[in-house]
């Protein structure tokens, strides 16, 4: 298993800090362009239909981040651009997950089942958690999709491709601590098979219309 370290004093262009506003475009960080970037296997840089995305092969390909974008952020909507894999043999794959391993944290996930998936949004924020989840939500596997996540201080709604998909009640409390993974938790458990190109984080609640361009 390869563990690569990337430490770049300098910060890529698709990486903004406006205000909390946080972008990865994540074939800089194999680039070289972002520091405190920790590659796990070896994710490689793909063509997609929107510009270089990265493949993570749902066995040991991961990225680690010491940076932790969700502080003090009380709402916020994290978007992603991504395709899951046709043949991915795991049924749980968690793709995106910010914070603590098991404490606060955030996760965007799917399941997959025969040749769809469906999408899970999970928060946990003190003595609350929830996922936002629903089986019956198919979308095919091996095509780009766009999903959503907004978190406000009192709900949770989820969207895939501009839908709006899952709203529920849920009292928020702000995510302090921790890092960041993409491809697999934080603990290397429910690796992630498909190809990522980007995510967003914006400190509002977004709707669809406000979305990244997919």
């Amino acid at each position: 298993m390869k563990k690569t370290l990337i430490s770049i004093c300098c910060l890529a262009i698709s990486y903004t800090s406006n205000g909390q506003t946080t972008e990865w475009v994540l074939a800089d960080f194999l680039k070289g362009d972002l520091n405190g970037t920790e590659t796990n296997g070896n994710p490689k840089i793909m063509k997609s239909p929107y510009g270089d995305a990265v493949y993570f092969n749902g066995e040991d390909d991961a990225l680690f981040l010491e940076n932790m974008p969700l502080k003090s952020l009380e709402e916020f909507t994290i978007e992603m651009i991504f395709r899951p894999e046709i043949d991915s043999p795991s049924f749980e794959q968690r793709i995106v997950h910010i914070g603590e391993v098991s404490a606060d944290r955030l996760l965007l996930e799917i399941r997959t089942v025969d040749d769809n998936w469906y999408f899970d949004g999970y928060v946990a924020s003190g003595t609350n958690k929830k996922a936002l989840i629903d089986k019956n939500l198919l979308h095919p596997l091996g095509k780009w999709h766009h999903v959503a996540f907004v978190i406000t201080p009192n709900s949770l709604t989820t969207y895939v491709n501009g839908k709006k998909e899952l709203h529920e009640s849920f009292i928020f409390k702000t995510i302090q601590t921790g890092r960041s993974s993409l491809g697999v938790r934080l603990n290397k458990r429910s690796w992630f098979k498909g190809a990522i190109y980007s995510v967003k984080i914006t400190p509002d609640q977004l709707k669809p219309e406000g979305f990244m361009p997919f």
